[in-house]
């Protein structure tokens, strides 16, 4: 099934291309991102939930420097663009347990936004305005951000609580905007006399976000299909381009080249492409050797989909087969997981698919004779094996039981490196396979099984070509 959904993806993908060619209009921007109404049902879930007589508080993502004057790309706090659909920065979303009165008109949420400023946005591209934020986003109540300072949030008033997520603390002034982000937030302290106010209160919201957002629906479900299949041709393309003259770094672009080719904004994440060595970093994002050579090279990379990221990693040998001692380990962690696979089931308990892979892993490491005890197991295989995965890679849940329609990764792993106290002939060897499964209520579906993980399987699509090996750069002189 997972095939046919990535064949019938990639068709759709072909067929719009083609109709673009043929003449016909291509839209301005994406059309399939999640529409205002699942972000208003959002808000009204929320709402359900706050306590009686509270109001919650939202702030958007701080603008981050790189160097300088260039900023990076802009991306909206995950938990206020799932609330809003707004990605824009120096923004404020307020949610009242109880109907307030706000302009003479009855409502439950009002939204602070920027204003329309066509010689910035010269610059730095149109923003919405309030014209904007209600035609497309279907707010009711909206006001500029330069009316927060004289908004009355008055603490009496909520005996509930004032609830909040942690503030922003890397956050910029800018001392000609005096409703940049930084003064907002040094707005809001003042209104409600923060730090200091018992009734404000940072914990509830983080348990109601993390119990919706845990559960994906169908509309989120779409777009992390999409991330998913889009990651997972990645992997595919790069098992057929892979050579072992390759750098980690153009390892790292062709992935993400992919990624780009299907509409994908950006990376869910910093891209680990680890070779040897590197791989058995389990965060390692320098991605600079220059040649792979005849290693295995670890992939843990993720396509980013209209705000929701797949997360999936392969390990191949860049020389296009398995040394006897590679295949062993590698079948080892192939072991792990379909055992943890097995016990991604609802109601399970959320660590039971790691106690699954753990155990194999330790009688394997032990049979192997790179372990003397499967206690010490831990030595090369030191994380967890599965997060939940939605609008953050490490996305927000729970961690109770298994839910139907949650996300989760399966990821074991095995991390031997150089000088590590066994056999040398292990050293240098990081090998994680990771899929992101769906927990339905017959069991589990794995939604990157496009991408091949067993040994036949990535021995066989690295021995057919790839266009890409046609594809020669001149030599800089």
């Amino acid at each position: 099934m997972a095939a046919i959904r990535l064949f019938l993806l990639l068709v759709g993908i072909s067929f719009a291309t083609q109709a673009f060619a043929q003449g016909e209009v291509s839209p301005e921007k994406p059309t399939d991102f999640l529409d205002k109404d699942f972000h208003r049902q959002r808000r009204e879930l929320l709402i359900k939930q706050l306590p009686a007589h509270s109001v919650a508080v939202f702030f958007a993502n701080p603008e981050r420097n790189r160097a300088n004057d260039v900023d990076f790309n802009y991306h909206q706090d995950p938990d206020f663009y799932y609330l809003t659909g707004y990605h824009e920065p120096n923004s404020v979303l307020i949610l009242f347990a109880q109907e307030q009165s706000i302009g003479g008109k009855s409502t439950r949420e009002v939204i602070f936004v920027q204003p329309r400023d066509l010689k910035q946005e010269q610059w730095n591209g149109k923003r919405l305005g309030e014209k904007g934020v209600a035609q497309q986003l279907g707010f009711q109540n909206i006001l500029l951000n330069s009316a927060f300072a004289a908004f009355d949030l008055n603490s009496s008033a909520f005996t509930g609580g004032i609830l909040i997520k942690d503030l922003p603390e890397d956050t910029r002034d800018a001392p000609r905007d005096p409703a940049d982000l930084f003064s907002l937030i040094q707005q809001f302290k003042q209104k409600v006399n923060f730090p200091g106010n018992p009734k404000v209160n940072n914990t509830i919201l983080h348990a109601i976000l993390d119990r919706m957002r845990e559960i994906k629906t169908p509309e989120e479900l779409r777009l992390l299909r999409k991330a998913i299949a889009i990651s997972a041709v990645g992997q595919q393309e790069v098992m057929k381009a892979m050579r072992p003259n390759m750098s980690e770094s153009e390892i790292q672009g062709l992935h993400e080249f992919v990624y780009k080719k299907y509409g994908s904004e950006y990376e869910g994440y910093p891209s680990i492409v680890g070779a040897g060595n590197n791989a058995c970093v389990l965060h390692y994002i320098e991605n600079d050797k220059p040649q792979v050579g005849t290693n295995l090279v670890l992939m843990d990379v993720g396509a980013e989909y209209h705000g929701y990221t797949a997360d999936v990693t392969r390990t191949i040998p860049a020389s296009g087969k398995f040394t006897p001692e590679q295949k062993q380990v590698y079948q080892l962690v192939f072991e792990a997981q379909q055992a943890a696979f097995e016990q991604c089931k609802t109601g399970n308990p959320f660590n039971a698919p790691h106690q699954a892979a753990q155990r194999i892993i330790a009688q394997g490491l032990k049979k192997l004779g790179i372990i003397k005890k499967e206690e010490d197991a831990s030595t090369y295989f030191p994380h967890g094996t599965s997060h939940y995965l939605g609008l953050d890679v490490h996305d927000r849940g729970t961690y109770g039981k298994l839910q139907t329609n949650s996300v989760i990764t399966v990821e074991p792993g095995i991390y031997i490196p150089e000088g590590s106290p066994c056999n040398k002939k292990w050293w240098g060897m990081g090998i994680r396979i990771e899929d992101d499964i769906l927990i339905t209520e017959k069991g589990w579906e794995n939604l990157s099984i496009a991408a091949p993980r067993s040994v036949a399987e990535i021995e066989a699509l690295m021995a057919q070509p790839s266009a890409l090996h046609d594809f020669v750069l001149p030599e800089l002189k």
